[in-house]
């Protein structure tokens, strides 16, 4: 009965998955996009040097603070970010969107991965302001906490959302996905240096466990060591190659735009007409890597300990634009400017292969070394996201303790075991996930327009913007905040 059920349940799940990201969540993602961009009147555009200049002045705590500093919270919410979909989601976009009978190489999905982060951005600046607005204090530690489930069970009063998308980012982020990032992790060892996999499951364990027992704080002080760090070695790295191709790089340039313009390949469903293969495998790589609008971001930017909201949603916002428009296209440059690459390549070996074209044999070992940086940062930034969810459902010492526990299971399981059917129930929960989030920012939008207004306002007076929950009487009566 077990070999007869797992293949229907893995069809039926695969087809909800096809229905809400490929019919539902792809338009809505990029509309709730569109939609934040004209309504706060281009504010990734008009807002984009005070965002660099918030996450620049945001790096030091202030005076016996308890929780982290904007910039802890930025890059932590990078560290999430940053991980298998600006490697190995970058080249599945390509190649997914290539057509060899019409003469298409699949770098046009490169363009719509742009379009969707530009969009995206001003969707992260509206759902991590509210994540400030709505955060709590945790009342032993003094810290912050918050993110969706705080903000649509107090703005929106709908706790049975705010449980359902607990459940959903708990059972994504927490579990699954810190899964499938060891398992990245260990391929990778045992293909460069042959590691054995459980042996490099212990090992994840081992280097896990110190970082998530020292919780939100311990989480957000290695990723701001980390990620600026890794983030900063593949951008060396893909300087050098173009550099050295320097001749070629017009030649891309010119296929990512005359691909993503051409819509003689298009893609099936609804509007199948109107949206090409480059334009749906961009847009989804896109949204996996840079995650605007799904609600996993806010869940770090709510505990930071800032003095306005809108300050922690610009720097969020710049993290979008880094993850896909530096870190993705980094990637991409990689991949495009190579020459003949083995058609049956996949995932990670595509940008492997890329690589050694262009550094020689010591591609395989540094790939090995980033594939780590990106996937264990990945892992601990996950988790900071998760456990502020776990709180939400229920702020008990033992329970944070016991899912702390399971994280580490999941860990070495993901590690040491191939994990089939439950990537694609974690791509289903993660879209109820995002489907959730996207109603929620949307129903709250009034809040953001307050937000951005009283902020703007305050620069244009020459202050330094902080946010004053009692000289906005109406906002005052809905949010009982001791925080603003």
């Amino acid at each position: 009965m077990t070999d007869e059920f797992i293949p229907w349940l893995t069809a039926q799940v695969n087809k909800l998955n096809g229905l809400l990201w490929n019919e539902v969540l792809i338009i809505l993602l990029i509309g709730t996009g569109l939609f934040f961009t004209l309504y706060t009147g281009f504010v990734q555009i008009r807002m984009f040097a005070p965002s660099v200049r918030e996450m620049l002045g945001g790096r030091h705590a202030e005076k016996g603070a308890q929780s982290i500093t904007p910039f802890q919270a930025f890059v932590t919410g990078l560290a999430s970010r940053v991980g298998m979909g600006n490697v190995v989601g970058v080249s599945i976009a390509i190649t997914s969107a290539r057509n060899p009978e019409l003469g298409l190489t699949g770098a046009g999905a490169v363009f719509w991965m742009w379009i969707t982060a530009l969009v995206g951005m001003s969707s992260a600046f509206a759902e991590s302001s509210l994540a400030q607005l709505f955060k709590v204090r945790d009342a032993e530690t003094g810290r912050f906490r918050g993110g969706p489930a705080y903000y649509i069970s107090q703005g929106l009063k709908q706790k049975w959302m705010a449980v359902l998308f607990s459940l959903s980012l708990i059972a994504t982020f927490g579990f699954v996905f810190n899964a499938l990032q060891a398992n990245v992790i260990a391929d990778a060892a045992q293909l460069a240096w042959g590691i054995d996999k459980p042996m490099m499951g212990g090992l994840l364990v081992l280097a896990t466990a110190p970082i998530i027992f020292g919780g939100i704080k311990r989480v957000a002080q290695i990723a701001s060591g980390l990620v600026p760090f890794m983030a900063a070695l593949w951008l060396l790295i893909a300087l050098y190659v173009i550099i050295t191709n320097i001749g070629e790089v017009p030649r891309v340039f010119e296929l990512i735009v005359s691909e993503a313009l051409d819509f003689r390949s298009v893609g099936s469903g609804f509007l199948g007409g109107l949206i090409s293969i480059a334009m749906m495998n961009g847009v989804k790589r896109g949204l996996y890597s840079n995650e605007a609008g799904m609600g996993s971001a806010p869940n770090a930017a709510a505990a930071a300990d800032t003095k306005h909201p809108a300050s922690q949603g610009l720097i969020q916002m710049l993290g979008v634009f880094v993850d896909t428009l530096i870190i993705c296209s980094c990637s991409a440059f990689i991949i495009l400017l190579a020459d003949n690459l083995d058609p049956a390549l996949k995932g990670a070996q595509i940008t492997q292969a890329a690589l050694q074209q262009q550094i020689g044999s010591i591609a395989p070992h540094l790939l090995a070394v980033l594939l780590f940086l990106f996937a264990f940062t990945t892992i601990i930034g996950n988790y900071a996201y998760a456990e502020s969810n776990v709180q939400f459902m229920r702020n008990n010492p033992s329970v944070v303790l016991i899912f702390r526990l399971l994280v580490l299971g999941m860990v070495f399981f993901g590690a040491a075991q191939e994990l089939g059917l439950v990537l694609d129930l974690a791509d289903l929960s993660m879209g109820i996930m995002a489907l959730i989030n996207l109603i929620a920012i949307l129903w709250l939008s009034p809040y953001v327009k307050l937000l951005l207004t009283d902020y703007r306002n305050q620069l244009k007076r020459g202050k330094t913007p902080e946010f004053k929950i009692a000289e906005h009487p109406g906002l005052n009566r809905k949010i009982k905040s001791d925080i603003w």
